[in-house]
């Protein structure tokens, strides 16, 4: 058997180049291909150097980032406002897919199955983007066309010395928050028989639940490892990386379909109540 080497069969390498990619088609081109070729056998984790620090991921000129706070909400009774909407479910993809590359990236030594758990996110991710991004051509509209904000990337920067870290808050915070809320807005979008998008947050809430499972198991996992309670452990990094407790109501179906315990379901609870 022919030995692997060169960057082209470098896992880390590959993952590098989908995260500078700028432009969504690229990204989404290199991310299905790295994903196939983990797949199919081609990829090794070479690791010869160690990650660059962290910075500004690949993306397009446009959206134009804002604070939040400038983000002015729209109804879903205008053809504007559903696009608007759409839209920032989109970003909020884009991001994903570099979130999923760069735990790919940046933390190295894990088992292989961390590996190709992340890489089929990243690429679940690029065709949630894909789908939104169609669906916002259907009404006349395009990513890029409204501003946004680049909340979900500083989460990344500020969990980027610690894996553990980076599973607690990324996929079992930022992203648990979409299995909270999408239902609303599926409600929603049925009211204004807007079935279309409905089909698309539909298959994007089935494979979230996925994604939350995928980072509670690492995030137990290491855990495990360094000899740390987990429901602890989970409280204690809320504590210190967020401002404030996540909101409920919370979708506890969908969460404990993607690892949260009772005691964690009881707990945020309480932390919502007292804090609201």
């Amino acid at each position: 058997m022919v030995a692997l080497l060169g960057s082209e069969h470098d896992v880390f390498e590959r993952a590098k180049r989908c995260i500078e990619a700028r432009e969504p088609e690229r990204k989404i081109e290199l991310t299905r291909a790295v994903c196939r070729d983990w797949g199919d056998g081609n990829l090794r984790l070479f690791a010869t150097a160690e990650p660059m620090p962290i910075g500004v991921p690949g993306r397009p000129a446009r959206p134009v980032l804002v604070a939040p706070r400038s983000l002015a909400p729209r109804g879903l009774g205008s053809l504007e406002g559903r696009a608007a909407l759409i839209h920032s479910i989109a970003h909020i993809e884009f991001n994903a897919i570099n979130l999923a590359l760069d735990a790919v990236y940046r933390f190295r030594g894990l088992p292989e199955d961390y590996y190709g758990d992340w890489l089929r996110v990243a690429a679940e991710e690029a065709s949630h983007f894909e789908l939104l991004a169609g669906r916002l051509n259907d009404l006349g509209s395009a990513y890029g066309d409204f501003p946004a904000h680049d909340g979900l990337w500083q989460m990344a920067v500020d969990t980027a010395h610690d894996p553990l870290t980076r599973m607690a808050l990324v996929p079992r915070v930022l992203e648990a928050r979409g299995l909270d809320v999408t239902p609303g807005m599926i409600e929603r979008l049925e009211a204004r028989n807007d079935l279309e998008t409905v089909a698309i947050l539909n298959v994007i809430l089935r494979e979230e639940v996925g994604h939350v499972a995928i980072g509670s198991r690492w995030f137990r996992y290491l855990c495990n490892v360094r000899g740390l309670e987990p429901e602890r452990t989970f409280r204690e990094l809320l504590g210190k990386y967020l401002k404030s407790s996540p909101k409920g109501p919370f979708n506890e179906p969908a969460r404990r379909a993607a690892g949260f315990s009772e005691r964690e379901l009881e707990a945020l609870n309480i932390q919502s109540s007292t804090s609201s």
